[in-house]
């Protein structure tokens, strides 16, 4: 698990790396401003790299843009937009707090830090984040075997309904109106494939004289 603590202040950026280092948090990393977060994250947003941010530790108050505004940018871009943050507060602003959550935060901390609520809601977040991943991975499985299925479903292509034949010639008139042999529409229309042959009724009509030599040979 990999995360990423945001604050204008070196102090405060060292005092929660120190903190999460001390409870087993290695990769662990620090930017200063947005710019330098988002270089951070886009570098480092393969799904296979071992420091792919899971978990954002975003302070509110910082000089050039603050942690509100950060917040709504990270989120504006969909391949952050799961990644959990927490915010980082000093006061009580429930204002902030607000705006925060509306945008997308999973939760807050306060500073002075509480150690035992620090690490709670750290690892309620990071439970949170791999089921979300779990889930989607899920989804992603089931959308793919489900394109998988419906590629079969239209290779198998099947007859059904009314379908309009001439009661003289026997062709089959098609979607667009225009009249097939039976052979052709059946063609387009199934996976059936065709051999011909003549059928007793047709060979007596056709082959007049095939009947009767068969009728002379059985002595008939």
């Amino acid at each position: 698990m990999s995360l990423l603590i945001i604050d204008d202040s070196q102090e405060e950026r060292l005092l929660l790396k120190t903190i999460l280092e001390h409870r087993g948090y290695g990769n662990l990393f620090m930017a200063a401003s947005f710019r330098e977060a988002r270089n951070y994250l886009k570098s480092h947003d393969l799904d296979t790299s071992d420091e792919k941010i899971n978990l954002i530790l975003l302070d509110i108050v910082m000089p050039e843009m603050d942690g509100i505004e950060m917040l709504r940018r990270i989120k504006t871009e969909d391949r952050f937009r799961d990644i959990p943050i927490i915010m980082v507060t000093g006061k009580n602003d429930l204002k902030n707090l607000e705006m925060a959550f509306s945008l997308g935060a999973v939760d807050y901390v306060s500073k002075p830090y509480n150690k035992i609520e620090l690490m709670a809601r750290i690892s309620s977040a990071l439970r949170l984040k791999r089921e979300m991943d779990q889930r989607k991975m899920h989804e992603c499985d089931l959308e793919k075997k489900n394109k998988e299925l419906e590629k079969a479903l239209n290779e198998v292509k099947v007859l059904r309904g009314f379908i309009p034949i001439c009661a003289a010639c026997k062709k089959i008139r098609d979607d667009k109106g225009f009249w097939q042999q039976v052979e052709c529409y059946i063609s387009k229309h199934s996976s059936a494939q065709f051999t011909h042959g003549i059928c007793p009724d047709c060979m007596v009509r056709l082959y007049p004289e095939v009947k009767e030599a068969k009728r002379q040979d059985g002595g008939t």
